[in-house]
């Protein structure tokens, strides 16, 4: 378990949470960017907006918004032409509007009376190149139900109640096509459809049939008494939208939650706006905005929100404060007590962090975060250390024994790069996660060097911090002060779609870092093209390309040898932290298409759940409870180092969704196939010129494609593990050709 899933408990920081948080994870166009590699859909909603149309289509956004309080796509405003005030209207009732004018003059040429040429505008939603599904709705009607069925059609063309009524279009990739186009243009030209229908009537014409129906007619309305419903005011509509129970949507409660608390400074709204920011990992903005508004002493949520937000951005004695007040109400205090518990952790005092952790689980004594920081402050014996000045100082992230089982192998990955001894004698660790303070830099600089290493630690939401606004808490003054060499050692930039640094303060941290180092290397070329475009164009050259020593596997462990024999099995692995950036609405789609995968797969070897961590075990629980299928659990988050690698040494193949569950087994010399949700994936089958070995979550024939991929890896097995041998072999090069330089930065020939 990270800092995040501990505090993020109650907060919607990742997938498990969302719903106690009732706060969809956000996915902003700014993700689009990358979609190509994690083959995300991309969907956005598309009306055409006459001047005239705009007072109706404005109660078609407050309906959507209130009929479907957990959605928010790009909605596409198509126009001829709007005064600003009518966009600026539009734009403040829908965070992610675009507008987009007509192509108007394209329609002159259809057949009829140029009277009804603007009937014709709305066709521009076929017209549309930048998403994967369009669903174009008509500006006059109402959405009364929920709009889920629309969101996981995956083909054809789709309308509520045919082309005859005024319902929705759903449109695929298929007809958002030139070629498409051309054959609405052409007939268009040629009159030959129903000229009273006009734009649908023409859409009749070109399918001539070829039409996927759909239920559901009573969800939408053009009715003048279901429409009245949604005429309200700004004022009404927002209170409405956070009146409503269930699933809010991370956009459109801050939209219309901060317009609302800053109108009447209503506390309750102000906390449930403060989860969503803090649930997409805006800390900042969640201390801001419950800064303003008064709280009561007994509002015990409100102040552990506060709290929660304020030591996230390392506030930590307003932070306390707060607390503290959150601890006297029940229902918060056992939450209250395990951030107390983390603050104390993260300045190194153990034993009042104990303390805290018993205290919250004296009132519940099931809560995950006091439970996890009791494992974090075991009472155990110092470990004896080695001489100083023969030890090197490591930042990472310890994970503790029951934890994500990739981000327990790092530490010991890294350390073996620099040679076999990875112990206390040779190594001196520091927890990324704890504050770096004077007594830490101290012990720093009184070490041979740095090592900075042993995961993604540019993630902006594993360990929140003020400080440095990545994993490692670091403040600049003290990174400044550090005089031995520091070096960053294969770390990776782990950002989702959709997620985002405080931008400002990261990019400050990053660049003093890398002018600090004497050794910067990231562990795949994704990374470091993210990286350097943070920085300043002389730094580029200083960031270089080292592959994760978990790749390497086979040729840092002292005494390796592969397995003279492999068990018959196969290991599936997925991933729910954060299921709203992975999955979008393709869950359902992809469960059903690993179903698919795992029966065929069956008929030729065991296939087994394998899971990183706790959470990963909800693909098996899943696959029963939806399809029948039961699939053995291995629990490998509660493994040690030498049985990760022996599992994944001894299995034929391994298909895994966490970048671990692709990397080491890949540097044990198993065959892999990742289940692409996140772009490092992508960037490390890049490195190893194998993007073959990727399909992504969302593929269409994502079972298919993954079944016949691993027959494939199966029915030449030995081939397989040769190709496997031979790209890690180019990895090692890579690394042997590091390690040179880190010895002379080091001054010695060892490690």
């Amino acid at each position: 378990m990270t800092a995040t899933s501990l505090s993020g408990a109650d907060t919607g920081a990742d997938t498990g949470a969302d719903a106690a948080a009732g706060v969809a994870v956000p996915a902003p166009a700014a993700a689009h960017a990358s979609h190509a590699l994690t083959g995300k859909r991309r969907i956005a909603f598309a009306s055409f907006v006459a001047d005239d149309d705009v007072p109706a289509f404005l109660v078609l956004l407050r309906s959507l918004a209130l009929s479907n309080p957990g959605l928010c796509e790009d909605f596409i405003v198509l126009h001829d032409g709007l005064p600003s005030d009518a966009a600026d209207r539009i734009s403040a009732l829908h965070p992610r509007i675009e507008l987009r004018p007509v192509a108007g003059e394209r329609y002159a040429s259809y057949a009829g009376d140029g009277s009804s040429r603007t009937a014709f505008f709305g066709l521009d939603a076929f017209r549309v190149r930048d998403y994967d599904t369009v669903i174009s709705l008509d500006p006059g009607i109402a959405v009364l139900g929920d709009l889920g069925e629309l969101l996981v059609l995956r083909e054809g063309l789709a309308a509520a109640g045919g082309l005859t009524a005024a319902g929705p279009l759903v449109i695929q990739r298929e007809y958002l096509t030139d070629a498409f186009c051309a054959r609405l243009d052409a007939l268009g030209r040629s009159g030959a459809y129903d000229r009273e229908r006009t734009f649908r009537g023409l859409l009749d014409a070109v399918l001539d049939g070829d039409l996927v129906p759909l239920d559901g007619t009573a969800k939408y309305s053009a009715a003048e008494d279901d429409r009245r419903r949604f005429e309200l005011s700004d004022a009404a509509f927002h209170a409405a939208y956070l009146a409503l129970n269930g699933t809010t949507h991370h956009d459109l409660i801050v939209r219309y939650g901060t317009a609302h608390v800053a109108r009447t400074g209503d506390v309750e709204s102000a906390r449930r706006v403060a989860l969503a920011h803090i649930g997409a990992g805006e800390f900042q903005e969640a201390a801001d905005l419950l800064g303003q508004v008064r709280i009561p002493v007994n509002e015990a949520w409100p102040h552990e929100v506060f709290g929660h937000a304020l030591m996230s951005v390392s506030r930590y004695d307003e932070a306390r404060a707060q607390l503290l007040l959150a601890t006297a109400a029940p229902k918060r205090a056992a939450t209250a007590f395990a951030r107390l518990a983390q603050i104390a952790w993260v300045h190194g005092d153990d034993g009042a962090a104990r303390e805290y952790a018993l205290a919250g689980l004296a009132t519940d004594p099931a809560h995950p975060g006091g439970r996890e920081m009791l494992r974090r402050t075991p009472v155990l014996p110092t470990p004896r250390e080695g001489a100083a000045e023969d030890q090197l100082a490591h930042v990472a992230f310890y994970m503790p024994q029951q934890g994500n089982a990739g981000d327990k192998l790092l530490p010991e990955s890294v350390r073996l790069t620099f040679g076999t001894d990875t112990g206390p004698r040779r190594w001196h660790s520091i927890h990324a996660h704890r504050l770096f303070d004077e007594a830490a830099l101290e012990r720093v600089n009184a070490r041979r060097g740095l090592v900075i290493g042993g995961g993604g630690l540019f993630i902006p939401d594993t360990a929140p911090n003020g400080n440095s606004a990545w994993q490692w808490n670091v403040p600049d003054a003290l990174l400044k002060r550090i005089d031995v060499p520091v070096m960053v050692y294969a770390v990776g930039f782990n950002a989702f779609d959709g997620q985002s640094y405080r931008r400002e303060r990261f990019a400050a941290s990053l660049r003093q870092l890398v002018e600090r180092a004497a050794f910067f290397g990231l562990r795949n070329h994704g990374s470091i093209e993210k990286v350097r475009a943070l920085l300043p164009a002389g730094l580029h050259d200083k960031v270089r390309f080292q592959p994760c020593p978990t790749t390497v596997t086979r040729q840092l462990v002292d005494g390796w040898t592969d397995p003279e024999h492999r068990e018959n099995t196969v290991l599936v692995n997925a991933a729910y932290d954060r299921a709203g950036l992975r999955f979008g609405h393709d869950y359902g789609h992809f469960l059903a298409e690993m179903a698919t995968a795992v029966r065929a797969l069956g008929a030729h070897a065991e296939v087994k759940c394998v899971a990183h961590s706790l959470d990963d075990e909800r693909i098996a629980f899943d696959l029963r409870r939806e399809h029948g299928i039961s699939l053995p659990v291995i629990p490998m988050y509660d493994f040690g180092n030498d049985a990760i690698r022996d599992l994944y040494a001894r299995t034929k193949l391994v298909i895994g969704m966490r970048g671990h569950a692709g990397m080491i087994p890949f540097g044990c010399g198993t065959p892999i196939i990742s289940l692409i949700s996140h772009p490092k994936m992508a960037y490390f089958l890049s490195d190893i010129e194998r993007p073959e070995w990727g399909v992504s979550v969302h593929d269409k024939n994502l079972g298919a494609l993954l079944t016949e991929r691993a027959l494939g890896l199966l029915d030449d097995h030995a081939a397989a593990v040769a190709d496997v041998h031979g790209r890690q072999q180019e990895l090692w090069k890579i690394t042997q050709a590091n390690a040179a330089d880190l010895r002379a930065v080091l001054g010695t020939s060892a490690g």
